[in-house]
C-alpha cells in the first residue's frame, strides 16, 4: 500500500513539474511562437474554447503571429480574447487575419513576465504541496483503518516529505533558468 502511494504522489508531482515546464515555455522572450496563445480561450456559441481550436494559428514572421479563425464571425472575438489575456499582447485584425506582434521586451515587459513566471512557479510548488497533503492524509486514513502502523506512516509521511523537498528544488531551478533566459538582453 506504501510503496503504491509512493509511485503515484512521485508520478503526480513529475506531471506538476512537467506542466510548469510547459508552462514557462509559453513565456516567450520577444519571439513569436504559435504555443502562446494555446492557453487563450476564446467565446466559441457559449464554451471557452482555446483558439488553435477555432482558428489557424502559425507564424508570419520571426516576430508576429497570425490567427486566422475558421468562422468569419469569429475575428472580432478572436482579436479581443487575446487583447483581454495576461500576455500583454496587442492584435490587429487585417481582412480576415489577426496579426499579433511580439512586443520587444523592454525592462518594464521583462519585469511583467518575471511576475507572470514567479506565479507560475508559486502554482507548481502549491501543487506538490498539495500532493504531499493529499498522500499524508491517505496515510493517516490507513493507520485509522488499522492498515499501517503508526511507525510505518511515520517512515512514509518522512519519503514523502523527501519528495517533496525534491520537486520544489526542481520547481526552484526551472524558476531560475527562465528568469535568467529573460533578463538576457
Amino acid at each position: 500500500m506504501i510503496p503504491e502511494l509512493k509511485k503515484t504522489t512521485e508520478q503526480k508531482m513529475q506531471k506538476s513539474v512537467e506542466a510548469l515546464k510547459n508552462n514557462l515555455g509559453k513565456v516567450r522572450t520577444g519571439r513569436a511562437h504559435t504555443g502562446l496563445l494555446d492557453h487563450v480561450t476564446v467565446d466559441y456559441y457559449g464554451n471557452p474554447t482555446p483558439i488553435p481550436q477555432v482558428a489557424n494559428v502559425s507564424l508570419l514572421d520571426a516576430r508576429t503571429i497570425g490567427v486566422q479563425p475558421w468562422e468569419k464571425t469569429m475575428l472580432a472575438k478572436v482579436e479581443k480574447a487575446i487583447r483581454d489575456s495576461d500576455l500583454g499582447l496587442n492584435p490587429a485584425a487585417m481582412g480576415d487575419v489577426v496579426r499579433v506582434p511580439m512586443p520587444m521586451l523592454t525592462e518594464e515587459r521583462r519585469k511583467d513576465l518575471i511576475k507572470v513566471v514567479r506565479h507560475e512557479a508559486e502554482d507548481a510548488r502549491v501543487a506538490v504541496r498539495n500532493l504531499r497533503r493529499d498522500a499524508n492524509n491517505s496515510l493517516k486514513d490507513a493507520v485509522k483503518a488499522k492498515e499501517i502502523s503508526e511507525d510505518d506512516e511515520r517512515r512514509a509521511q518522512d519519503d514523502v516529505q523527501k519528495l517533496t523537498d525534491r520537486y520544489i528544488v526542481e520547481v526552484d531551478k526551472l524558476l531560475a533558468q527562465k528568469e535568467q533566459e529573460l533578463l538576457q538582453v
